[in-house]
């Protein structure tokens, strides 16, 4: 029984996600961003390095973009987080945070949250090979 309700709930939400474009993650040598950037604001992007340093990078509008230092790129997989807030409202259910005076709302914009990795390798970022096995 459980697993039909997990089944029916992992379809209907995979249904709805597939109606809002989903940020798709992109990089070139020394940079890691997203592109099908819409209806999206206020984002951080978190990135953990190899090494355990955490370098955090703010855009109030468009895509938060990641550089790696040349000087002291460490080789290894990078771990991010991205949060940001999309245009669609959700209603506040705690009235204590909907501002005050002419701030005042009962809606709030709805975050998206994304998470992932991605690999630094000889000091560039790379697209790691998928390497399977032949019979």
């Amino acid at each position: 029984m459980r697993l039909a309700a997990l089944s029916i709930l992992l379809a209907v939400s995979t249904a709805t996600g597939a109606a809002a474009a989903e940020p798709v993650e992109q990089h070139n040598s020394n940079a890691f961003w997203f592109e099908n950037w819409r209806d999206l604001s206020n984002a951080t992007l978190i990135v953990a390095s190899p090494n355990g340093q955490i370098t955090e990078v703010f855009a109030a509008s468009g895509t938060p973009v990641f550089q790696l230092s040349g000087e002291r790129v460490v080789d290894g997989v990078y771990r991010y987080e991205l949060s940001a807030a999309t245009n669609e409202q959700t209603t506040i259910v705690n009235p204590v945070d909907n501002g005050r005076g002419d701030n005042q709302r009962d809606t709030r914009a709805k975050p998206f949250y994304t998470a992932g990795y991605f690999t630094v390798s000889r000091g560039v970022i790379i697209t790691p090979e998928e390497i399977s096995e032949d019979n």
